[in-house]
């Protein structure tokens, strides 16, 4: 153990080097907020207030004094909880400082004085700046992961050697064992069959497990960005068997996980060779004249997008709508926004527009780094510091289990969406030759979104309420962007809010919406039963005339890999 004397003399040291190491952070977050819009332009212009600049250095010199009994407390955030921080001395102080200067950087951030992309912007790359360079990420300052090294005489390090050899081989961090995992025999199991396919997707019907079914199937679309067993996970939380559990007669898109021969496909094409071909499909082999449809996430921005086209044809094939954590406005994006401005639209363009691949790689770290401490910087820590073999975890399994998209179909998406918010204005788009209208959507409504989403923020999920013409009803979910929307009502989890009605805010929404507990699920399929039509008895083969069983479920297109 070290004395008080020793932690002093450390104490002393930092303060005697404080004046020269303020003005470094502060020459160097000039730095930062100069390159915080590198794509742009021109340099975007960024001032601090000096008063508040002052009083922040103010504040950072008496809380500086103070560190080296601070250091000794415990540290409420998790990095440096553990018991191997607070026993050495040193790595104690270094955390303290850490923290005392993420704190300061953020603080500065505030006093910047320039337009809101730009704060953003700088306030996003400070974040960055600070998970990658916290103490914990480094063996030399980790007393965590130097003990491990001590107590398995240098094991630990050549087990992190090998994982991260591994992780440079198949291109990207693991967040769990994906040897534990196989789609087919421990996720996506499901029962069903492929009764149909073209170059976009297979169409999964699945096998009813009740004598009798709603007359109107049920077509889920989901994200293309994803795969979609997310909704088929386990048996305990699939909204997939849920569904069909209910007595919906259930079929699902499994988008083509793209390569080189589709790196042409268009917005258009997945829409009308993709979500309305899908419609028609179930139709068909359902034989009826309308079926119930969902969309999560970019499948409902596409769902949404098809519906509109079929509107502008005078077509209704689709009785009602579930839209989960979609956006069909984007003024509210969240973080993303801070990304896209017209240079770095052209430059995606440039680069893809005519053709090519957006690698999943490369999608899957753009929302990794969303939550860097969570999703990166933990594993590089326990992965290669440790040594340690992440748990098994089916969500992170699909996580990980990325999907390219086609650059002409992802540069419309980035422009008409994200940048120019197109789909909300009447008669804007042309797609697939029809002028669209998403008021022209006259059909009941469910639109779900999760209160902690960071991909889908609950103002961009709401938004939705004022542009869909037919009756809507919306829900908000506790969590995030997928715990939110997988949340069975058998796990007792959780809670939902629901309010009768639709304020033009989210915010006067949330005022006046009653919280209930447990699954929205439940909410939902009450919401669905009076649009699904009667009891007829569950069909006893998959398909329907030409639309034969081409394989089993969940099918291969699902099962392709995205080349590192």
């Amino acid at each position: 153990m070290h004395s008080q004397a020793d932690w002093s003399r450390l104490a002393g040291q930092f303060q005697q080097d404080l004046g020269e190491g303020w003005k470094k952070a502060a020459e160097s977050f000039e730095a930062m907020a100069r390159n915080a819009n590198p794509s742009a332009s021109s340099v975007p212009q960024v001032q601090f207030d000096a008063e508040q600049m002052q009083q922040l250095q103010q504040a950072y010199l008496r809380e500086a004094a103070d560190l080296w009994n601070k250091g000794l407390e415990p540290s409420p955030d998790r990095r440096f909880a553990a018991p191997a921080w607070k026993d050495n001395p040193v790595s104690a102080f270094s955390a303290a400082v850490y923290l005392l200067n993420a704190r300061t950087l953020l603080g500065m951030v505030e006093t910047a004085q320039s337009d809101e992309k730009t704060k953003g912007r700088l306030r996003f790359a400070v974040e960055q700046w600070l998970a990658a360079s916290a103490p914990s990420n480094f063996m030399a300052l980790n007393p965590e992961a130097q003990k491990k090294a001590v107590e398995t005489k240098g094991e630990s390090i050549a087990k992190g050697m090998e994982n991260l050899w591994k992780d440079i081989q198949q291109g990207h961090v693991s967040m769990t064992d994906m040897s534990l995992f196989e789609v087919g025999r421990n996720v996506a199991t499901t029962e069903g069959a492929v009764v149909f396919e073209n170059d976009l997707f297979q169409l999964i019907e699945y096998r009813p497990l009740t004598a009798k079914v709603y007359e109107r199937p049920f077509l889920v679309v989901p994200p293309c960005i994803n795969k979609f067993y997310i909704l088929d996970l386990q048996p305990d939380n699939s909204l997939v068997r849920f569904l069909v559990e209910q007595g919906h007669r259930t079929f699902v898109v499994s988008w083509r996980n793209p390569d080189e021969s589709s790196q042409q496909k268009t917005w258009d094409d997945y829409i009308g060779d993709g979500a309305i071909r899908a419609i028609e499909t179930v139709r068909e082999i359902a034989g009826t004249e309308q079926i119930n449809a969902l969309g999560f996430c970019v499948g409902g921005t596409i769902l949404g997008t098809a519906l509109a086209v079929l509107a502008a044809r005078g077509e209704k094939p689709v009785a009602s709508l579930t839209l989960l954590t979609t956006l069909l406005d984007f003024t509210d994006t969240g973080v993303l926004d801070l990304f896209i401005d017209e240079d770095f639209v052209k430059y995606r363009e440039m680069q893809l527009g005519r053709g090519g691949l957006l690698k999943g790689q490369e999608l899957g770290s753009t929302f990794s780094f969303l939550r860097p401490n969570d999703l990166v910087w933990n594993y590089v820590v326990g992965n290669y510091l440790k040594g340690e073999t992440p748990p098994p975890f089916d969500l992170l399994y699909w996580n990980s289990d990325s999907t390219n998209l086609p650059g002409p179909m992802f540069t419309w998406y980035l422009r008409n969406t994200y940048f120019e918010n197109n789909l909300v204005k009447p008669g804007k788009l042309t797609v697939c030759g029809q002028k669209i209208d998403l008021g022209k959507i006259d059909i009941p409504a469910y639109i779900y979104g999760s209160r902690e989403d960071h991909i889908v923020p609950i103002g961009g999920a709401y938004a939705s309420v004022a542009h869909l013409g037919g009756k809507k009803r919306f829900v908000m979910g506790a969590s995030g962007h997928i715990a939110g929307v997988i949340n069975p009502p058998a796990k007792k989890k959780r809670s939902y809010w629901t309010s009768d009605r639709l304020p033009k805010s989210v915010d006067a929404w949330i005022t006046g919406a009653t919280e209930h507990p447990g699954s929205w699920w439940t909410d939902w399929s009450a919401w669905l039963k009076p649009m699904a039509g009667k009891q007829v008895p569950a069909p006893k083969a998959f398909g329907r005339g030409k639309h034969k069983v081409i394989e089993p479920a969940p099918g291969r297109y699902v099962k392709a890999k995205a080349k590192a």
